[in-house]
C-alpha cells in the first residue's frame, strides 16, 4: 500500500505543478485609487490593453476613488495574495501618506509586494478661460489679489498635484487654496465647467482640453519642458529655480504574493 501511495503522489505532482504554472487562469483585477478620466486611470487603461493580450486573460480596471488613493490601498492590502489583484499605486499613497496620516490603515513597506515602476509624468497648471492670467507670474499676482485666494484642484490630498501646489505656494508666497477631488477626471470636469478656476493635473489628462482651447496651460512641474507642452515653461524656468514636482505610479501586489507571481508580473508589465 505505501508503494501505491508513493506512485500516486509521484504521478499527481507533475500535474499539480502544471496547474500552478497556468497563472493567470482567470480574470485579474487592476485597482486604481481614483475616478475614471484622471492620470492613473488613463495610464492603467493604456497598459491593460497590451498586458491583457500578452497574458491571455481579461484584466478588469477597478476604480476605487477616495482619500487620495487610501481607500484603494487599504482594499489591496487586505486582498488575497494570489496575484489576481494588482494595484497601480500613486506617489501619494506609497511615499507621502505615511508622513501625513498617523492612523494610516496600511503600511506601504509591510503590506505591499513591489512589482515595478510604471509611469513618471509631469503635472501641469491649467486655468479656466475666465482667469485673466496668461503666465505663471500673472496667475500668482491674481491669486494674491483675489479675496480668499486662488482655488486650485487636484486629484486628492497628498497626491502629486497637491504637493506641487503647496510647493508653489511656499516658493512663490502665493495665496493658493487647495480643493481635493477623488481623481483628476472629476477635477478636470469642474475646471472645464468653471466651478473651480485652476487645476494641477497630469499632463496627459489636460492635453486634449488645452489643445481644444477649453483650458489654458500656464506652467509644467518637471525640471524640463514637457513633450506634451513644448511651448509652456516649467515652473523652474518661469521664475522659481529648483522647482520640481513630478507624478509617478508604481505597480504593487498584496504582501505575501508568491515571489514567482510577482516576478511574472514584473516581466509582463
Amino acid at each position: 500500500m505505501p508503494r501505491i501511495l508513493v506512485a500516486v503522489v509521484a504521478f499527481a505532482c507533475p500535474a499539480f505543478g502544471l496547474a500552478q504554472g497556468a497563472f493567470p487562469s482567470r480574470p485579474v483585477s487592476m485597482v486604481i485609487g481614483f475616478a475614471p478620466g484622471g492620470g492613473a486611470d488613463i495610464a492603467a487603461r493604456i497598459i491593460v490593453k497590451k498586458l491583457s493580450e500578452n497574458i491571455g486573460q481579461s484584466i478588469i480596471v477597478e476604480n476605487r476613488p477616495g482619500a487620495g488613493g487610501q481607500i484603494a490601498a487599504t482594499a489591496v492590502a487586505k486582498a488575497a495574495p494570489d496575484g489576481y489583484t494588482i494595484y497601480l499605486a500613486n506617489v501619494g499613497v506609497l511615499a507621502v501618506a505615511p508622513h501625513l496620516v498617523s492612523s494610516l490603515p496600511f503600511n506601504p513597506e509591510r503590506d505591499f509586494a513591489p512589482i515595478t515602476m510604471a509611469v513618471v509624468l509631469d503635472n501641469v497648471l491649467v486655468v479656466h478661460p475666465s482667469v485673466a492670467a496668461r503666465t505663471l507670474a500673472e496667475y500668482i499676482a491674481e491669486a494674491n489679489k483675489r479675496p480668499g485666494g486662488m482655488p486650485y484642484g487636484s486629484s486628492g490630498i497628498g497626491g502629486a498635484g497637491h504637493l506641487a501646489g503647496e510647493l508653489l505656494k511656499l516658493m512663490a508666497k502665493a495665496n493658493l487654496v487647495h480643493v481635493p477631488y477623488k481623481g483628476g477626471g472629476p477635477a478636470m470636469s469642474d475646471v472645464l465647467g468653471g466651478q473651480i478656476p485652476s487645476l494641477i493635473t497630469t499632463a496627459g489628462t489636460a492635453a486634449p482640453h488645452v489643445k481644444a482651447g477649453r483650458v489654458r496651460a500656464l506652467a509644467t512641474t518637471g525640471s524640463k519642458r514637457s513633450t506634451f507642452y513644448p511651448d509652456v515653461p516649467p515652473v523652474a524656468e518661469a521664475g522659481y529655480p529648483g522647482f520640481e514636482a513630478v507624478n509617478w505610479y508604481a505597480y504593487v501586489a498584496p504582501a505575501n504574493t508568491p515571489r514567482e507571481i510577482v516576478e511574472r508580473w514584473n516581466r509582463e508589465i
